[in-house]
């Protein structure tokens, strides 16, 4: 008798321990560290890198010529912008070093030149110019701090830059996935809006989404909306809508140095 029950006391012990090893990988697979998300560069909804070149169809006149002073046509100045605005001497600028002040970044995606845009890491787009031989970086990170408080440091030409995407869509079966790219820049320092003075000044802030679509014939073009506000020069924010059509890998790219006149 005492055989017996040692007998059915191994086997019950048999049975549990080989319930337990059943339920051990479900346990196991619950309780490990949920995968770490795709970084910015593997998430990309969008394809925006290549060398593009810009299709000049609004503000020709601004954009391939530099206005004459006076000229400040579109752009919602304040009574300090117009003042600002009326004092541009580009012989001044250029005494003080300062002929890229309408290379900046709040305005170098509408200067005439082509723009090149690749990954630096698998976080950061750099997107290099033509025009003044400019380099922006945009960083990913979180779009609402970016907002809500100027980052630290220096002012810069460039700013700081901090990116996100956007409205993410499709992706599975034969969905392309979709989306677009929100960039907000501050840390500027002072710059010019168009090349005849126009001025944005340390508290503007950019804010950019760039949205890849496809022309009739298939080739990719990169729309970039842009509004700039700057409390301090504008009445109201300044809308543009720039266009660049994609180049063949191998186009060339020639950086021009900046020029205040």
């Amino acid at each position: 008798m005492a055989s017996r029950i040692f007998q059915m006391r191994t086997l019950f012990v048999l049975v549990g321990i080989v319930l337990v090893l059943s339920v051990m990988p479900a346990y196991a697979q619950r309780g490990a560290a949920p995968a770490a998300p795709p970084t910015p560069r593997a998430a990309a909804p969008v394809d925006i890198t290549g060398t593009w070149t810009p299709m000049i169809t609004e503000d020709w006149r601004h954009r391939m010529i530099t206005p004459k002073k006076g000229d400040y046509e579109s752009v919602p100045l304040s009574a300090e912008g117009r003042r600002v605005a009326d004092t541009w001497d580009p012989a001044k600028d250029e005494a003080a070093g300062q002929q890229c002040k309408s290379y900046g970044g709040a305005a170098i995606m509408r200067v005439a030149g082509r723009v090149r845009i690749s990954w630096e890491n698998d976080t950061t787009l750099k997107i290099e110019t033509e025009a003044g031989t400019q380099t922006r970086r945009l960083t990913f990170g979180p779009l609402q701090a970016a907002l809500a408080q100027p980052p630290a440091g220096q002012p810069s030409l460039q700013g700081t830059s901090v990116a996100a995407w956007e409205n993410i869509l499709g992706g599975r079966g034969n969905v392309p996935r979709t989306g677009n790219l929100k960039v907000v820049t501050r840390n500027l320092s002072p710059g010019y809006l168009r090349k005849n003075g126009v001025p944005y000044g340390t508290n503007a802030i950019v804010t950019e989404w760039y949205d890849v679509v496809a022309l009739p014939d298939g080739t990719p073009l990169l729309v970039i909306d842009t509004e700039v506000i700057d409390p301090d020069n504008l009445n109201a924010g300044f809308v543009t809508s720039t266009h660049f059509k994609k180049l063949a890998a191998n186009a060339p790219f020639t950086p021009e140095p900046c020029s205040a006149r």
